[in-house]
């Protein structure tokens, strides 16, 4: 992903109550809201739960290179077995959850530390709030773009909330949608979906076959689906005028 769009996903969460930072090792790169800096905790759990990937990849290469959905082991470290959870459930390969995983076991974490946090990776957004917050809808060169928002109230939380594009950004899609957006309580499971939708996204006649298979994926609490000028949604939304 280029920076400018790496900084406007960031300006698509606000909060004048919640003190923002950003920590980064090696491809992963975090944005974090909590009610106090954490830095050093948030390096601690980005360090421990790369750790844990990256030396499930080491033994098994295969791991990080199918699209096709991987079977789950009992003696997967919890991340990984996450990620192999939703690639099944989605019917895309482990790597597809990657972001969502991170934000989301890392954000986990950070609970100890603090009753709010909100940490974006990439675009997919792990989220445990007390207070209703509005997330935009970044949608690359569609006009549409950072004009609506959701809505989250905080019996919602924790919510995963990510999104697949075709037409930017840096993770891999088949298809060439500006953007898809979905909600699940497991954030590893709304990266993986949103993947499996934007891969069929080539057109936008293809919006209704994207939220059929946004309806048959079990976990899935919503989504929204852009491409050009048309946009399609299904679910529990509370969808707004974005910031």
């Amino acid at each position: 992903m280029q920076v400018v769009e790496m900084h406007i996903y960031r300006n698509l969460i606000k909060s004048k109550d919640l003190v923002s930072f950003a920590v980064q090792i090696k491809e992963s790169d975090l944005f974090v809201l909590s009610e106090r800096k954490l830095v050093r905790q948030t390096e601690e759990a980005l360090l421990k739960y790369r750790g844990d990937i990256e030396r499930y990849i080491y033994k098994h290469p295969s791991f990080k290179f199918t699209f096709e959905p991987y079977p789950v082991k009992e003696d997967m470290p919890p991340i990984v077995k996450a990620m192999c959870e939703a690639s099944q459930k989605a019917g895309v390969g482990p790597m597809a959850a990657v972001a969502g995983a991170i934000a989301e076991f890392v954000g986990k974490d950070l609970l100890i530390f603090s009753k709010q946090v909100i940490v974006e990776n990439g675009g997919d957004i792990f989220m445990k709030v007390t207070k209703k917050r509005k997330v935009g809808i970044y949608a690359g060169q569609s006009p549409l773009s950072g004009r609506l928002a959701i809505e989250i109230n905080p019996e919602q939380t924790p919510l995963g909330i990510c999104c697949s594009a075709g037409t930017f950004g840096h993770s891999i899609s088949l298809g060439k949608a500006d953007a898809v957006v979905v909600i699940s309580s497991s954030a590893s499971l709304a990266d993986a979906v949103a993947t499996r939708v934007g891969n069929v996204i080539k057109e936008e006649r293809d919006i209704k076959k994207g939220l059929k298979l946004l309806r048959d994926i079990p976990g899935v609490k919503g989504g929204i689906i852009i491409k050009g000028v048309r946009i399609g949604a299904w679910g529990n939304l509370n969808i707004v005028k974005g910031y």
